[in-house]
């Protein structure tokens, strides 16, 4: 069978999509999964062993454009986890004979199979309601997978490469003090730049500062504030696959709830997260596809006294993570 998994949102929408595809392969090896991705997780989904192909939903393309890509791949079932009218329409006019999305929006009329979840009432997580979907295709399908989903050959030859070009000869702490996506919660610049000191004061890892392609002015903010301190600064333009096998081997990876946390915890690094202090930006929602046992979430209230809290029980577990 042909399966069309339709997630073409941002990285953190897009790892929670892959335990479902994973599911869907060792349902039946013989199921041949198909990814429909945007264009900056295509590396990502074309890395995945358990996704055959992958289809590329360029932002602007019409829909018509984009059920030619969907029509030429001969879909027998399609699963769209997040929907919108026009990945909808697009379906519908190829004819795919079974068609399972959310019963949300108006675009659910497009679809031969509407399972309605209720997602706002966050019962479990983001990644839960995407394998609950695959229970209306296959009733006994088993939900389990592997745990990191994602890892790579040669990401050591990555890794190694990266130490050497940055004289580092310590584990790796690093932090991404950037977000975006859903992440309504995060510390302020001044507040990392203590907690990064307190991981910096002990000398017993290398702290490595990330940064994605559009966050030149906190990079350039970040290398002001740390001059002095031994500190590399990573500034991403090698590609999502690159940082991927990166990230794969620090020791720690300390973010905002945002797309290169989902990564992290992808391919099996510990984590520390901060969310926002509510239902829908909470860890019970967004918590990502890793072991749990690997990830460590705090929710960051709006109030200035509770937050002040939380900050110093961050800074006292980066210190415990020193003397562990």
């Amino acid at each position: 069978m042909n399966i069309l998994v339709v997630r073409s949102d941002k990285l953190g929408d897009f790892v929670t999509a892959l335990p479902t595809m994973y599911v869907l392969k060792q349902h039946n090896p013989k199921n041949r999964i198909i990814a429909c991705a945007a264009p900056l997780n295509e590396a990502l989904a074309s890395s995945c062993d358990f996704i055959d192909e992958v289809i590329v939903d360029t932002p602007n393309s019409s829909v018509f454009d984009l059920a030619r890509k969907i029509r030429s791949a001969k879909i027998d079932a399609s699963i769209t986890l997040f929907s919108n009218t026009r990945v909808a329409f697009a379906q519908f006019i190829c004819r795919i004979p079974i068609r399972i999305a959310p019963a949300t929006k108006i675009a659910q009329i497009f679809y031969t199979h509407r399972v309605k979840q209720r997602r706002s009432e966050v019962k479990m997580a983001e990644f839960e309601y995407n394998l609950e979907l695959t229970k209306t295709l296959f009733a006994e399908i088993n939900l389990e997978y592997k745990k990191p989903l994602l890892k790579f050959n040669d990401s050591d030859l990555v890794y190694d490469i990266f130490c050497k070009n940055h004289d580092i000869n310590r584990e790796i702490i690093a932090f991404h003090v950037g977000f975006g996506g859903s992440s309504d919660a995060n510390w302020d610049t001044v507040e990392y730049e203590k907690l990064i000191r307190t991981v910096l004061k002990k000398k017993k890892y290398q702290v490595v500062l990330t940064f994605g392609p559009d966050e030149k002015k906190l990079y350039e903010e970040m290398q002001i504030r740390l001059r002095d301190e031994d500190v590399v600064f990573y500034f991403s333009l090698d590609g999502l696959l690159y940082f991927a096998k990166l990230i794969s081997r620090f020791k720690l990876f300390v973010s905002t709830s945002t797309g290169t946390y989902h990564l992290a915890s992808l391919v099996g690094t510990p984590t520390m997260t901060f969310f926002g202090d509510s239902k829908f930006a909470s860890a019970l929602r967004w918590k990502s596809v890793g072991d749990a046992k690997l990830q460590k979430h705090f929710m960051l209230p709006v109030d200035e006294v509770k937050r002040g809290e939380i900050f110093e029980e961050v800074k006292e577990l980066l210190d415990f993570f020193h003397n562990s």
